[in-house]
């Protein structure tokens, strides 16, 4: 007999448990959807910010290095997976192209994450707000 009144205050407290966690509001739920979708955008974006600045980092290394190799010196570039000869100022120009590109692309990605930031951090708000208790409704007037 007592393991039958142990499953039934079990049974009881699950419940109680269910019906003191009521379903959420459709606000409240697509608020959550919007703030889990704005974490996943954030994320995707600083991942591609970092790529972007490791090849803005590559590239100032090698116009650096071929900024110290003579004009006699031979310069070679990559094509495919093949390493082909090339003229030094058409390498550098390449490059300082690419790094132009780099640095607008890594501007681009700066303002996408702080726009994402600045929606995550309202949506925290508001979920915050749609999740706290209302003071009137938590604590009636003359109750203090």
């Amino acid at each position: 007999m007592p393991s039958r009144r142990k499953d039934l205050r079990r049974t009881e407290s699950a419940h109680l448990q269910q019906m003191s966690q009521p379903e959420l509001p459709p606000l409240l739920r697509e608020q959550l959807a919007r703030y889990d979708q704005a974490q996943q955008n954030l994320q995707a974006v600083m991942a591609q910010k970092q790529q972007v600045e490791m090849e803005l980092s590559e590239t100032e290394k090698a116009l650096e290095e071929l900024g110290k190799a003579g004009d006699s010196e031979a310069v070679y570039k990559f094509a495919g997976n093949l390493l082909v000869k090339a003229k030094k100022d058409e390498v550098m120009k390449e490059l300082t192209e690419k790094k132009e590109l780099a640095n607008t692309r890594k501007m681009v990605l700066a303002k996408q994450e702080s726009r994402f930031r600045e929606s995550l951090k309202d949506l925290q708000t508001k979920i915050d707000d749609a999740v706290k208790p209302k003071a009137s409704q938590a604590q009636p007037p003359g109750d203090a």
